[in-house]
């Protein structure tokens, strides 16, 4: 029963699409297709899951945040600046200070759209664009590179467990973190509750607003954790970075099956959407492939998956129909 149903799931179609898309790559180029390229794979794709679990979080309550990665190269900035002033601060208050601020720039959307009822498009629209001009203000349009940095502050992505890249055991554990979350507090049904009927959810004792709240925030955490692992892995920092990146966050989740009009989706779809694109993205040059293509794949990909959900929510009301018609 169980097997059947997993089977029949979005992500069992999702998981034999990416099977299938590597078992195309892998007839021109096999070596992609080893366990020790695809593991680099999932390491790239690690800064995309973990910004990607933090939007699918917003979108389950029927939100948007598109600021993420304007949060992400926010929190990254002041870091890297951090860092060079007082290269003495351990990396795990650093950590901690990115998981804060982030939280915090993630808490702001929150407010704006739980107080004054601003629709949450045009908040993070506007905040995205306000963030941005900080890092410019902070950094006086100047970059941070990699000689400024401290090597302890560089070194914690890099560094390796067990053989794995810690970037890729860190983003384990916030799938972890997430997926007990969703499924295992109150917080979490909360999410899904306010998504799949505000309406019922309000009448259950559950305040719409401060639940919206905290989604934006845990996207903010996630978001500022990020902003750290990206300035530290790649080792440098300016205002552009990340630019565009939150339409790879957004077509993460809508390929993972979360709907945009919230209330549906898992973890396991979210992430498995994100490896979905980053397949994408590293078998593009080895298929010889232009990258200016990724936004384009990118775009069509989300086209494709919200037409493919509406399809399938379409004929769920049929059958819900077909079914009331019987019992009459």
């Amino acid at each position: 029963m169980i097997v059947t149903r997993f089977l029949a799931s979005r992500e069992a179609i999702l998981l034999g699409a990416l099977v299938a898309l590597l078992a195309l790559i892998a007839i021109r180029f096999p070596a992609f297709v080893a366990p020790a390229n695809l593991l680099r794979v999932f390491n790239d794709t690690s800064l995309l899951i973990i910004l990607t679990l933090g939007q699918m979080v917003v979108i389950l309550t029927r939100c948007i945040d598109l600021s993420v990665a304007a949060n992400l190269a926010l929190t990254g900035m002041a870091c890297a600046l951090l860092n060079v002033a007082m290269p003495g601060v351990p990396v795990v208050v650093i950590v901690a200070f990115a998981v804060a601020l982030g939280a915090f720039l993630g808490a702001i959307n929150g407010v704006l759209v739980w107080k004054l009822d601003i629709p949450p498009i045009v908040v993070t629209l506007g905040t995205m664009t306000i963030y941005r001009g900080t890092i410019f203000l902070m950094s006086g349009g100047t970059w941070v590179n990699s000689h400024e940095m401290t090597v302890a502050f560089r070194a914690l992505p890099r560094a390796t467990f067990l053989g794995v890249s810690m970037l890729t055991w860190i983003a384990v554990v916030v799938i972890a973190l997430v997926a007990l979350v969703l499924t295992r507090t109150p917080l979490g049904r909360a999410f899904y509750a306010v998504g799949g009927n505000p309406n019922a959810a309000v009448y259950t004792g559950i305040d719409v607003g401060r639940t919206q709240f905290w989604a934006f925030t845990l996207a903010g955490a996630l978001a500022g954790l990020a902003g750290y692992l990206w300035i530290a892995r790649y080792a440098v920092a300016y205002v552009d970075i990340a630019s565009g990146f939150e339409l790879d966050v957004v077509a993460a989740c809508v390929i993972g099956g979360i709907a945009i009009s919230g209330g549906i989706g898992s973890v396991g779809g979210a992430v498995l959407g994100a490896l979905f694109l980053g397949v994408i993205k590293n078998a593009l040059p080895v298929v010889d492939i232009s990258p200016f293509w990724q936004l384009a794949i990118s775009g069509a990909a989300i086209v494709i998956a919200v037409a493919l959900n509406t399809r399938a929510n379409r004929t769920r009301g049929r059958v819900i129909l077909k079914s009331a018609e019987h019992v009459t």
